[in-house]
């Protein structure tokens, strides 16, 4: 469904949203709203799109100015050693939906393999999207979040990146991608222009759920910071005074692009009086380290088994309900995202997902380590398709390369609490270690 496009509305849809932008509720005060707010509470993802687990200002940048997601941590539970599985944007959201690892929900890389057309466009991009027919079709039948909240009776809306088709093979009940290959569908189409040309379709959604008098789930992955680096001309000009770098410049005004979004959204939820019964959830799916001299990113950072590709802040913000922290040493995963959500609503944790609820203090202490993954970009099945395996079990992390793939490689542990860069590779010197490790990998990957 395009939402953005209001004329494509059914009259349902149309009534229904228009009735609700339009009531300014001149006589209904903050306080009034939030004593009608449901519980449960409504929940809100905010996704980052490429960017490294540095780039901010409260993880020590001295450049980049994100104020408003400064603050946000501040007011959160903010764990600032957080991953995801995988260095990749299609596999990462759907473990954030379904809470699942890449090898157990399916989608390991962006595209599944298919035929080039040489010199004809339209053909390779047919052939694309037929070859990951399957694929979609195979990732509906995992259960996701939005499917989890049916019972409590959310509303679920997506907005912005979304890989997998339609936004109803999520289970959200209203969308802004309607993934059709014919129609420019594929990573998000219309989804993409939430955050970059406004707020209004989020708005929209909002009202509608205040109307049906029910709690909603909104999924908030503008496409910011990630390529085309388009930043307002406001921000370029502040960054270019801070580098001589053009790139980096534009880096980093997406990023203040995307902060400042990041507080249109927040103020919203404040203005409809929400904030208090509203679970915020901060995620960046995967990292991005800019390239000085091209607009690229650098290769230990996106798609790379690294850190810098696969590290990320995590938060957990609910007023009143969640005390702030800023925790710098546990690690969690975003496979805790769905987890922790079912535990806050008494759902019963489906007995196929990996992670924990990170409010449960006892679990959390005696959690050893998580896993990562990473695959080819264009994929086909586990076997034919690994470059990575990750195991971080602090102080230690592990690469171990794909005997086939990755044949030329050699294994890397690291000490990520000395060594957060991964600069210096310690295996040779703790063989003992990397074997432990190295088994904890083939423990994962038996299940």
């Amino acid at each position: 469904m395009k939402i953005i496009k209001l004329l494509l509305f059914n009259t349902l849809i149309i009534s229904s949203l228009l009735s609700c932008g339009n009531k300014k509720k001149e006589n209904t005060s903050k306080s009034e709203n939030t004593a009608e707010a449901q519980t449960p509470p409504n929940i809100v993802f905010i996704l980052s799109d490429d960017q490294s687990w540095t780039d901010y200002s409260f993880m020590g940048d001295e450049n980049i100015e994100t104020p408003r997601i400064d603050q946000f941590a501040k007011e959160s539970l903010t764990f600032t050693k957080g991953y995801v599985p995988t260095p990749l944007c299609s596999p990462s959201l759907a473990t954030i939906i379904t809470g699942l690892y890449p090898k157990n929900h399916g989608i390991l890389g962006n595209d599944y393999v298919y035929k080039r057309v040489k010199g004809d466009r339209k053909a390779t991009q047919k052939n694309r999207a037929e070859a990951y027919k399957p694929v979609i079709a195979a990732f509906e039948k995992q259960t996701t979040l939005p499917d989890m909240l049916k019972e409590k009776g959310y509303l679920s809306f997506q907005t912005g990146k979304w890989w997998h088709g339609n936004h109803k093979i999520g289970g959200f009940d209203y969308g802004m991608t309607h993934g059709d290959p014919k129609r420019g569908g594929r990573h998000g189409d219309y989804g993409l222009e939430i955050g970059r040309k406004g707020l209004d379709t989020i708005n929209n959604y909002v009202d509608l759920a205040i109307k049906e008098k029910k709690p909603f789930f909104l999924w908030y992955a503008p496409f910011l910071p990630h390529r085309p680096h388009n930043p307002p001309q406001r921000l370029f000009e502040k960054y270019k005074k801070k580098t001589d770098s053009e790139h980096l410049a534009k880096y980093w005004a997406m990023i203040e692009w995307f902060d400042e979004t990041c507080g249109q959204l927040f103020d919203l939820i404040e203005d409809k009086g929400l904030t208090e019964n509203t679970l915020f959830v901060y995620v960046c799916d995967n990292g991005w380290k800019q390239d000085p001299n091209k607009s690229g990113y650098m290769k230990v950072s996106k798609r790379a088994p690294y850190d810098l590709g696969i590290r990320t802040p995590i938060m957990y913000k609910w007023a009143g309900k969640i005390k702030p922290k800023m925790d710098t040493e546990t690690v969690v995963s975003s496979i805790d995202m769905v987890p922790t959500v079912l535990a806050v609503l008494g759902i019963e944790k489906p007995e196929n997902l990996p992670g924990i609820s990170v409010l449960n203090k006892e679990t959390l202490d005696k959690r050893e380590g998580i896993f990562g993954e990473v695959y080819a970009h264009d994929f086909e099945s586990i076997e034919k398709s690994m470059f990575y395996n990750m195991a971080i079990f602090p102080p230690y992390k592990i690469i171990v390369p794909d005997p086939i793939r990755k044949k030329k490689e050699k294994v890397q542990l690291f000490n990520i609490n000395e060594d957060p860069l991964e600069k210096n590779n310690i295996a040779d010197q703790n063989p003992e270690v990397v074997e432990q490790l190295k088994n904890r990998i083939k423990e994962f990957r038996s299940k």
